[in-house]
């Protein structure tokens, strides 16, 4: 989507002309998933697909919001002083989200805008269009009220739009990867500190491969709650024995001598996975940083089978297009990502294999599932940006 496409669309809905452009990214998780709420490490890296916002500052606390993906829903209009969760307003409680925690931490939100989106992530399809939005609302926000917040502000007060106003017990990972991400560069997070490095995505003749399987994910309404429970009660039960702040920070043997704690196999499982998988992203940032791709591509393989057995969150759309892309020539690895129960999988696939990939996978989960999947070549591009 061109920005002079987009002002001319402002230009249409709202009758005036836009005077500034931002850009938030979605992202890909390349490994450590589902473990961002256990205290463990996540690798994700910033897509060049994501939201674009065309914003006109207000004289008055009045915000109007428009979407180009919902243009039926027409423009939604609030208050800057009643900023309450309401179902009927859709997509844009998580600006509303967003604006609300800004002030809520104290900051001056005097200044009215309307705005018009336009984002090409694959809608419900977990590569954080949620995050995309949020934090881009909270960039808009933070210049146009000049609070000058810093980024990695940003992403805390976006997260916690997601947990509190819409009800979403996310972790920091989405808002994170979309609020910090660089070009060429994927990020190793310490989910309980919040240290990071940026760790350099040598493809050396490989593309990223993005396969939706258009089946939509409903995360508040998913077992995602269920999932994080479950590993609250898992660190619960360690922490009988000795007492550490983070399912994450146990190890595999000490959880493999304390099964006997376990009288239920599946707390056991998620802890399993949620430990294992902490331990498979800290060698993956090792391996890509001696460029070893080959080593990279089995940990996302082993990924993928911990959260189809142990976590239980892929299903039969993933299980396909994932068990179909192993099979393929080319291919280094493959897995979900994020958080699963539909949504998309990646493949680290060599180039000159990349068309042939995606025509014997699509045709493999045409058969199987009843329904196309959409294939997508990502590159790793920038985090949220004013153009």
């Amino acid at each position: 989507m061109k920005t002079d496409q987009m002002k001319k669309e402002f230009k249409s809905v709202f009758n005036l002309e836009s005077t500034e452009s931002y850009f938030t990214p979605g992202r890909i998780n390349l490994i450590g998933e589902h473990i961002d709420y256990s205290g463990g490490h996540v690798f994700p890296a910033a897509i060049t697909f994501g939201t674009y916002a065309e914003v006109k500052k207000r004289d008055d606390n009045k915000i109007r919001l428009y979407s180009m993906n919902f243009e039926d829903l027409g423009i939604f209009e609030f208050s800057l002083d009643n900023l309450v969760y309401d179902v009927n307003d859709n997509w844009t409680n998580y600006v509303k989200g967003v604006v609300k925690m800004i002030q809520d931490a104290g900051h001056e939100t005097s200044t009215g805008f309307d705005a018009l989106f336009y984002g090409n992530i694959p809608n419900g399809a977990g590569l954080s269009s949620s995050a995309s939005l949020e934090v881009l609302s909270g960039l808009i926000v933070s210049t146009l009220n000049e609070l000058d917040l810093d980024m990695m502000e940003i992403v805390k007060l976006s997260q916690k739009a997601e947990n509190q106003f819409v009800g979403v017990n996310c972790g920091i990972m989405d808002q994170f990867a979309v609020g910090m991400g660089k070009e060429s560069q994927a990020m190793l997070l310490n989910t309980n500190t919040l240290e990071f490095e940026y760790v350099p995505i040598n493809l050396a003749g490989h593309s990223i491969v993005i396969m939706n399987t258009n089946k939509q994910r409903g995360l508040v309404d998913s077992a995602y709650n269920e999932r994080r429970s479950q590993c609250e009660t898992a660190l619960e039960l360690l922490q009988t024995i000795e007492s550490k702040p983070y399912l994450c920070d146990y190890d595999l043997d000490f959880l493999l001598e304390n099964k006997d704690l376990f009288e239920d196999e599946l707390v056991f499982k998620r802890a399993h996975h949620a430990i294992s998988e902490n331990v498979r992203t800290l060698k993956a940032a090792d391996v890509l940083k001696q460029n070893n791709l080959k080593a990279f591509g089995e940990l996302m393989n082993q990924s993928h089978i911990s959260l189809r057995d142990d976590y239980d969150v892929t299903g039969k759309e993933l299980d396909c297009v994932v068990s179909s892309a192993w099979k393929q020539e080319g291919v280094l690895g493959a897995r979900v990502t994020g958080a699963g129960f539909g949504g998309c999988a990646l493949a680290i696939v060599k180039d000159e294999n990349v068309q042939s990939f995606i025509d014997a996978v699509g045709k493999d989960y045409l058969e199987e599932i009843g329904y196309s999947a959409d294939f997508y070549v990502a590159s790793v591009g920038d985090g949220a940006k004013k153009l």
